[in-house]
């Protein structure tokens, strides 16, 4: 979707033309930044009823940019430099804006952290960089009763830190103190228990490549993780892993654990990116980070996946509302940061089973304003720091004086949820303990539709020894208790294992099991590859005619399972199939997903599909993505090359000897002819009372046509850049799709507001503020290419204000006829499913 790039203006022009809009939707002023430092307070928005204080703007020069927060026992904040020393912080409720606090640096020698907390009698802080005795996990004490720590003592030393390393410390319910780290930081040496089996691998079917542009590229599984120990630093258990980055950690009222983990915003447009997303950190849990192309989707069996996906962003501070006095649902909420583009979100999670799934809506939000922590303080108030990369860094606060009622509210809770939860519990006992009732209560719930209970059910029993389990895994009859126990054997098992796992698998009916099934049953065979070694010709034989006939499929992700899978066991023409699917694919990530596949295949190779296949790199190049996305593209051509027979290259020397070049992204989709230009008026009631059965892939089609799958993710496929469109249909009317596709700027979500600059030089930069560092501001300003920044000097600004149009441009759908544009609308409201009602029968729409 193009952006809105204005011509440049001149000043006067620029503040007359957008002024008036500015202060109509937002309330904000002119915003000058000649002497602008820290956001200011009118430049954020906020919920009706809530005030947020710029409460002190922090000296750069003298106490550095603050990247984390907590509370000690006198209800004074303490904070750090993310590059240097720590500092206390006395809140005055009652004086003047002047003398609203009170900072003094504490005299002891540590600092650089990115996790503090004050319990008992102790400040725990995490250092991941200078220290006494290295990166770690220390514990201070005041030892003389002079307000001062003087103490100083290391309780667990780690390698590794900067931004992906060594982060949070909470407390728990249960007296212990959990922390956490990110990808860069070695799980702890000081490992008494482990409640995630020690069996981790990369498990990779297909191979994986390295991030293109060489970032922590030797970096192997496990990634981040979650530990706990007791307060005196004993005891130490590694409770989850496979984070890529996750800041923060925070326990809901009932005890349960959640994360905001990181994306690789580098990977944005490909297959493997995963947007940023809220965890449910349960025991001996596995989030697959791993890098370059081998991140696991969430769906695979052995990976825990998300409550709630976000998109793209920067995860920083976390808290529940708890304690806060506020309304309800943000006291029940989970609030999150987004460093970079500056939004604090309450996520309401609702009980799902054993776990939870969550919706987010942003909070607070302001651009720039990068936020690193947030705390709720005793006094009922939210506290929060800006800062980070040595930007300017503040401290606010936020109030409610709205007059909804801000009583204690109840956590949302369910008996059902309860009930789910302890069973679970009950099955989180015998993670890391063997005891022959783990077995009998595993193999009793392996099979249950509660993924957090089945997930729960495996590690329990990848716990005990393997031959007290393996011949009960394999005689048993439900379909999901046969798929989650080949997963626990190809992880605990050995080669010998293979082709009674496989025989198993085997007998599965495919036609009778769940789309999840089917994705965790394909995870399942290739476990018995990764795991086990190569495949024997019966064995490849053996899958082959369970799956072969269901390729290609109407499901994009089963698609992709399927294409690995067949193309790693060389089944019958499946380089044709697999060519076929990389030419005739909607969303650009299910293409590269294919030709990543085809990339080491060396066999089933006709002289058309090599053509075929090598001319996609040259249509692909109108495509963009993350700073990534080119290296990625252009890796996996480099690796198909050197497959190519040497008889095969003079007649495909027009694809080899030149290099593809890119193109404009508008113009990789055939022209078609100006329809109408479409009004809401024109289309709504037809829409309303349509009664005829719409066809699915023509909906898909114009889904594609329409370029919507270049910024929305839509039924797992397709861009992030905007909202998941996938549960639109169940929210909205046709009216209001309608109105969103052909008034997009009519509203528009602060999530996705974007921001006009104009610089001193009456320059007008239009877009969203993704990334920071010291005075620096990179400002996407195109949708379609993500990684390409405009990068601004925050002293070059002379005015802000927010952009009056969408970054979705209009007229989208006016080359659609009116057929296709219901098509369209069935496609959207039908969250991607083709047995979906609107294609199968006559219906009135709803």
């Amino acid at each position: 979707m193009r952006s809105f790039s204005p011509s440049q203006l001149s000043r006067a022009t620029w503040i007359s033309r957008f002024s008036a809009f500015a202060v109509a939707l937002l309330g904000l002023s002119s915003t000058s930044f000649a002497q602008l430092r820290a956001t200011p307070i009118e430049a954020i928005r906020k919920p009706e009823g809530f005030e947020v204080e710029l409460l002190y703007e922090v000296p750069m020069d003298q106490q550095g940019s603050w990247v984390c927060l907590c509370v000690d026992p006198k209800g004074r904040l303490i904070t750090s430099d993310q590059y240097g020393k720590l500092y206390r912080v006395t809140l005055n409720q009652n004086a003047q804006d002047e003398d609203k606090v009170q900072v003094e640096q504490l005299d002891v020698n540590i600092g650089m952290a990115q996790g503090l907390l004050c319990f008992a009698d102790s400040l725990y802080i995490h250092v991941n960089g200078q220290a006494p005795d290295g990166p770690g996990l220390y514990q201070l004490k005041d030892t003389n009763g002079d307000d001062q720590y003087d103490s100083i003592k290391m309780l667990v030393p780690t390698k590794g830190g900067g931004e992906h390393g060594q982060h949070a410390i909470i407390p728990g319910p249960d007296g212990k103190l959990y922390f956490c780290a990110g990808n860069q930081t070695d799980i702890p040496a000081k490992i008494d228990r482990s409640m995630v089996p020690r069996n981790w691998s990369e498990d990779h079917l297909v191979g994986r490549m390295p991030d293109a542009r060489g970032f922590m590229k030797d970096r192997l599984a496990p990634g981040g993780f979650v530990a706990r120990m007791n307060p005196d630093g004993s005891n130490v258990e590694l409770i989850a892993t496979g984070f890529r980055n996750e800041y923060d950690i925070a326990f809901n009222p009932l005890g349960e654990l959640m994360t905001y983990d990181a994306d690789m915003e580098w990977d944005v447009g490909t297959p493997w990116y995963r947007p940023t997303r809220v965890n449910h950190v349960i025991s001996g849990a596995e989030f697959g980070w791993r890098n370059g192309t081998g991140k696991w989707p969430e769906y695979y069996a052995d990976s825990f996946g998300a409550v709630a996906n976000i998109g793209p962003g920067s995860p920083t501070g976390i808290t529940f509302g708890t304690g806060a006095k506020f309304p309800a649902k943000y006291q029940q909420a989970l609030l999150i940061s987004d460093w970079s583009y500056g939004v604090i979100y309450a996520v309401k999670m609702q009980p799902f089973g054993a776990t939870y799934q969550g919706t987010a809506e942003p909070f607070i939000s302001a651009s720039p304003l990068p936020v690193t922590d947030l705390v709720v303080h005793p006094d009922g108030n939210l506290y929060f720091a800006i800062g980070g990369r040595k930007t300017q860094s503040a401290l606010y606060r936020v109030r409610y004086t709205g007059n909804e009622s801000t009583v204690a509210a109840q956590p949302l809770d369910t008996p059902e949820a309860a009930k789910a939860r302890e069973l679970r519990h009950q099955l989180e006992k015998y993670h890391s303990y063997q005891d022959p009732a783990a077995i009998k209560l595993a193999l009793a719930n392996i099979g249950s539709d509660d993924r957090a209970i089945r997930f729960a059910a495996r590690i329990a029993l990848e716990h005990q020894p393997v031959d007290q389990w393996r011949s009960e895994v394999l005689a048993q009859k439900n379909p999901q208790a046969i798929i989650t126990g080949i997963v626990a054997l190809t992880r605990c098992g050995q080669k010998s294992d293979q082709a009674e796992a496989l025989q198993t698998l085997r007998q599965l009916n495919w036609n009778e099991l769940t789309e999840t099934q089917k994705l965790e049953l394909l995870r399942a065979y290739s476990l018995c590859f990764t795991r086990f070694g190569t495949p024997d010709d019966a064995a490849r034989k053996l899958v082959v005619e369970h799956l072969d006939s269901h390729f290609p499929s109407t499901v994009s992700l089963l698609n992709r399972e399927l294409a690995a899978l067949l193309v790693y066991v060389k089944a019958p023409n499946i380089i044709s199939r697999v060519v076929k699917q990389l030419r005739t694919a909607s969303a650009q990530d299910d293409q590269i997903h294919n030709a990543f596949c085809l990339r080491e295949a060396t066999e089933g190779w006709t002289l058309e599909d090599r053509e075929s296949y090598l001319k996609w790199f040259f249509d692909v190049a109108s495509a963009r993505g993350g700073a990534s996305f080119g290296g990625f593209i252009a890796n996996i051509r480099t690796v198909a090359l050197s497959h190519l027979p040497e008889d095969q290259k003079a007649a495909l020397a027009k694809w080899i000897d030149r290099l593809p070049e890119p193109v404009d992204p508008l113009t990789d989709l055939k022209p078609r002819a100006l329809v109408k230009e479409w009004k809401v008026d024109d289309l709504a009631d037809v829409a309303e009372k349509d009664q005829q059965t719409r066809n699915f892939e023509k909906g898909r089609e114009m889904f594609a046509v329409a370029q919507c799958y270049k910024c929305h993710r839509f039924a797992g496929q397709g861009g992030i850049q905007g909202p998941d469109l996938t549960g639109a249909g169940g929210r909205f009317s046709n009216r209001d799709l309608l109105v969103s596709i052909i008034e997009p700027s009519k509203e528009i979500s602060d999530q996705y507001q974007s921001i006009q600059f104009l610089l001193e030089d009456d320059t007008v930069v239009v877009g969203r503020v993704a990334n920071m560092n010291a005075n620096g501001l990179s400002v996407m300003t195109n949708m379609l290419d993500p990684g390409n920044f405009t990068n601004i000097q925050r002293k070059d600004i002379a005015e802000m204000k927010p952009s009056p149009l969408s970054p979705m441009p209009s007229g989208l759908i006016d080359t659609l006829t009116q057929e296709e544009v219901l098509d369209l609308i069935a496609y959207i409201r039908s969250g991607g499913r083709p047995d979906h009602p609107l294609f199968g029968k006559k219906t009135a729409a709803k």
